[in-house]
């Protein structure tokens, strides 16, 4: 699988969504939505009945990142609304087994996220349940923030996990992903990059996309070279 780059709606215009969409649908692989409840995060932005209408002006496939309490009750309903990748936290889950089971029965991949300071390690026996795996690279609940470098061992911890096992899992990395800090997380080992800032704050978000696709796939080859 080749670099993946999923734009941020985090860092968008809230009031004109289908709009944001439209500018990044012919150069981006997915759009990225953040849905937050003020509990398990410190901020609150959207949910469900937003992510429906969304589905109705947008082409490109949503990647919905919960970042809530109760994922295992909430989350197949992304799934079944038609996000293609649902993504929960495993500090918030309770049955993260049974939950992603669930979204993968409901027609999404399925995708385990860790905030910075989970370790990733105890969760290995686990990866063969999900399709991705997302490491913060930033504390969840807000857009803009600055990269966590402390993080980076922890993306080639996870890249050497999902190896070992043997399944096609993607690796995702959040927060703080810019033409700046891009290539230190791809040549660590992730593939699907969500990007926010560095994306929707540019002049063009579709030639902003171009560029972060072309430092994360130098920096691939730069790796495996």
């Amino acid at each position: 699988m080749g670099v993946q780059i999923a734009p941020s709606l985090l860092s968008a215009d809230f009031a004109w969504l289908a709009g944001e969409a439209a500018a990044v649908a012919d150069t981006a692989d997915w759009l990225h939505v953040d849905i937050m409840d003020n509990h398990f995060v410190p901020n609150l932005t959207i949910g469900l009945p937003v992510v429906e209408s969304l589905l109705e002006h947008t082409r490109l496939p949503l990647d919905c990142h919960l970042m809530i309490e109760d994922p295992d009750r909430w989350a197949i309903g992304y799934a079944e609304a038609g996000a293609k990748n649902v993504t929960f936290h495993v500090e918030a889950a309770s049955a993260p087994i049974r939950t992603a089971r669930a979204i993968k029965s409901a027609g999404a991949r399925a995708g385990l996220g860790l905030k910075p300071a989970t370790p990733v390690e105890p969760y290995g026996d686990l990866l063969a349940e999900f399709d991705m795996v997302l490491v913060m690279t930033v504390e969840p609940g807000f857009g803009g923030q600055r990269f966590l470098d402390a993080v980076v061992p922890k993306i080639r911890t996870a890249r050497e996990l999902i190896d070992r096992n043997g399944a096609e899992i993607w690796l995702q990395v959040d927060g703080g992903v810019t033409e700046q800090t891009i290539e230190r997380c791809a040549e660590a080992g992730a593939d699907v990059f969500v990007c926010g800032s560095a994306v929707y704050d540019a002049d063009n978000p579709g030639r902003a996309v171009d560029a972060l696709r072309s430092r994360a796939e130098k920096a691939v080859r730069t790796a495996r070279s």
